[in-house]
């Protein structure tokens, strides 16, 4: 749209160019008569004979240069013959007869017109048209630089309708400023007497018959050229940048969508620590997806690296997304969320996949993994779960150093998380997770057996083995979490493992919030003294709060097998998943 606007508006400005002097005489011409059956017809002519004329030279090869050049003499014959008419009356009578060679058609239309206008002054519309086609076809190889800089333009295009549009937009600004000059011309005329009618016709003849001869020795392109005032030259050079602008800018390879993974990324969906991210926000960038969910303490031990990347690198090109995709139902909340992400220091942007959609896009398969998408936009590596972050960081210095042209030399980033993000202690890990849900749960042992989708006064397991856990107390075991029914009623569990987490969400009230929820935790009977977690006091005491992991236990020296314990003051309470480190 801006390229067409402007070549309207290079026309518009054609008026004061010396290359619309060869045109005036033919178009003044007409001043004297009604502008919709004479001049109106005439510029339409005038602007469709000049973009096909413009349109021929500016896509095709020597045979339409050519044919373009036989045109412009048969237009030029036609336009010196009507002149001469104009200024000799009884020129006009001989041509009128009728002539049968279609190469004289064009004349023959010319002085029926004038026939027209000498018997009784009526203006055939269908001769000014052919009239405007003639001068369109003269005028054409003689339009000034700005209209150099179009041809240019529909040339690199190629044919087309938006190249003859284009050229017919620049004809239709010439022809508009003509018709100003036509209307303004038309009223001098009307003051005019007869006599005096008579002789303006005359001179108006002698001038197309002037210019007819300039046209034909070259002068038009010549000697008015040179003529061209330094205003007109500062015109058409402003219009000249601005158009050549335009032409640059369309000129630029439009940005291509992206496709694959990275599309679904962007697809409608809540977002967390600013607005959604756009593809010219990732296009061009080397880009870090990390697939996580708040409550995963693997997802939550790789956070200190992720974070990390994401500020070591961020000036370097690296964009990191967070793609929380829920694996319990209270993760799907936004606010759940969005409470989590500043305890977790995360401050890059959250996507919240609630469906499943970008995890299915990218074919992933676990909590957490990382995606490393180059600049080209392809997925170039993945890494699944945590512990090989190191080769992660020489995969983002790689695809940096692809894009920038220039190895990195950052050294490779320690890091040392605090909390339930501190790194799990392997050597001494011999306890996995442990759901509480009846559809994944293993290693129940309290007495009778667990009981799904029923409330039930479970007991504690007089003894416990590794791995084996059991309930106390009024509980419902439901498929992803058991509640509490009645207050004192604990969990069991015996393990081996320096840390233990247990996922919790706090009950509901009755205006839709969250009540907290005391509770203690013992080591084999005991208070946890130095053993106790992040989440709760030497004497082991906590408050559920939130729903979210809870570190209630870290063994402060030698990690030794542990029966632990946690028991609630309150009912209500939902215990999803021991998590070990």
């Amino acid at each position: 749209m801006t390229l067409f606007a402007l070549a309207y508006l290079a026309g518009l400005f054609t008026i004061v160019t010396p290359c619309i002097l060869p045109v005036l005489p033919f178009v003044l011409a007409r001043a004297d008569q009604p502008f919709r059956q004479g001049a109106l017809p005439l510029l339409l002519g005038l602007a469709v004979a000049f973009a096909a004329a413009a349109s021929l030279g500016a896509v095709a090869g020597h045979w339409a240069v050519a044919a373009s050049h036989y045109g412009r003499n048969i237009a030029l014959a036609g336009m010196a013959l009507f002149g001469l008419a104009m200024l000799v009356p009884a020129v006009a009578t001989r041509l009128m007869a009728p002539l049968v060679s279609a190469g004289n058609r064009l004349l023959h239309r010319v002085e029926m017109y004038r026939s027209a206008q000498r018997d009784g002054g009526k203006t055939s519309s269908g001769a000014s048209l052919l009239v405007g086609i003639a001068t369109g076809l003269v005028w054409a190889p003689c339009a000034g630089p700005v209209l150099g800089v179009i041809l240019t333009g529909a040339a690199l295009r190629g044919p087309g309708a938006e190249t003859s549009l284009l050229l017919f937009t620049y004809g239709l600004g010439a022809a508009t400023a003509l018709a100003l000059g036509l209307l303004f011309g038309r009223r001098l005329a009307a003051g005019f007497s007869s006599a005096w009618t008579d002789r303006l016709r005359r001179v108006s003849g002698a001038a197309v018959i002037a210019g007819v001869a300039a046209i034909w020795s070259g002068l038009d392109v010549g000697l008015l050229t040179r003529l061209s005032s330094a205003g007109t030259a500062q015109i058409e050079q402003c219009l000249l940048t601005l158009l050549g602008n335009a032409r640059a800018a369309e000129a630029q390879p439009k940005p291509q969508p992206l496709t694959g993974p990275l599309a679904a990324l962007l697809q409608p969906r809540p977002w967390l620590n600013g607005p959604a991210l756009r593809a010219e926000d990732l296009r061009g960038k080397v880009v870090l997806v990390n697939f996580w969910t708040y409550s995963c303490i693997n997802c939550l031990r790789l956070l200190p690296h992720v974070r990390g990347w994401a500020e070591k690198y961020r000036d370097s090109g690296l964009v990191v997304v967070g793609v929380h995709t829920p694996e319990f139902a209270f993760e799907k909340r936004i606010e759940n969320v969005a409470r989590a992400l500043p305890s977790l220091g995360i401050t890059y942007p959250v996507a919240l996949d609630n469906d499943f959609t970008t995890w299915r896009a990218f074919g992933n398969q676990a909590w957490p993994a990382l995606y490393f998408i180059g600049s080209d936009g392809q997925i170039r590596q993945r890494i699944l779960g945590e512990g090989s972050e190191d080769r992660g960081e020489k995969l983002i210095q790689q695809l940096l150093a692809e894009t920038r042209g220039a190895a990195m030399t950052m050294p490779l980033g320690t890091v040392a998380g605090n909390g339930a993000q501190a790194a799990p202690d392997l050597r001494n890990l011999a306890s996995g997770e442990t759901y509480i849900g009846y559809q994944q749960t293993s290693g129940f042992a309290s007495p009778g057996g667990l009981h799904p989708d029923t409330a039930q006064l479970y007991q504690a397991p007089a003894a416990l083995s590794r791995n084996r856990w059991g309930l106390d107390g009024s509980w419902t075991v439901g498929a992803e979490f058991a509640t509490l029914h009645s207050a004192g009623g604990g969990i069991l569990h015996r393990f081996r493992a320096r840390d233990l987490h247990l996922v919790l969400a706090p009950t509901s009230d009755a205006n839709g919030g969250s009540r907290p929820v005391r509770f203690r935790v013992t080591l084999d009977g005991a208070a946890p003294g130095a053993d106790h977690g992040a989440d709760i006091d030497a004497e082991g005491w906590g408050v559920v709060q939130d729903s979210r992991l809870y570190q209630l236990v870290r063994q402060s020296g030698t990690v030794g097998e542990r029966t632990f314990r946690i028991e609630f003051d309150d009912p209500g309470i939902r215990a999803y998943a021991f998590t070990f480190g």
